[in-house]
């Protein structure tokens, strides 16, 4: 079995991708990530075509991981302290439903540890409101274009935030 036989793939939507992708991109067992569209009906959207709103995409980040340094519940951990999901289709500045909080499972092993992480929190009252984060799962990947990936990278910053 090859190496890459073993590494796994998770999908993540939880606002601009830009700052999703660098909650994740340098944590020890991540492999590599790609920004991009996924949970919409369009097919090749464009990053234009996502803003309008219209397409039914999430800026969704794919993660390629080695579980043996890294666990999906990790992952999961990560993903709900990189955002607010009692937002409904908001992550800060960002409005539309292109910046909803989505995990995209990939199998259902990932499902179940989904539903029982946001059920945990649920239950946890660290959320004054109700999570609002769809767990569906996972379709066509629309990798977005060169310009996005490792935005943030690019121009030497660790958040979006000024």
């Amino acid at each position: 079995m090859k190496d890459e036989d073993k590494l796994k793939k998770a999908s993540f939507a939880a606002g601009c991708f830009w700052g999703v992708e660098e909650a994740f991109r340098h944590l020890n067992g991540v492999i590599s990530t790609s920004v991009g569209y996924m949970g919409g009906e369009f097919e090749d959207p464009t990053y234009q075509d996502v803003c309008t709103g219209g397409t039914g995409h999430a800026e969704t980040v794919e993660i390629i991981y080695d579980p043996t340094l890294l666990s999906y519940q990790d992952l999961l951990n990560v993903f709900w302290k990189s955002h607010d999901p009692t937002t409904l289709n908001r992550q800060g500045p960002d409005i539309g439903e292109q910046y909803r909080s989505v995990i995209f499972y990939h199998n259902e092993e990932q499902k179940r540890l989904a539903l029982s992480s946001r059920e945990e929190l649920e239950k946890s009252d660290i959320y004054k409101r109700r999570i609002v984060t769809q767990i569906v799962p996972a379709t066509k990947f629309y990798r977005a274009e060169e310009y996005h990936q490792q935005y943030l990278e690019k121009r030497g910053r660790r958040s979006c935030k000024f």
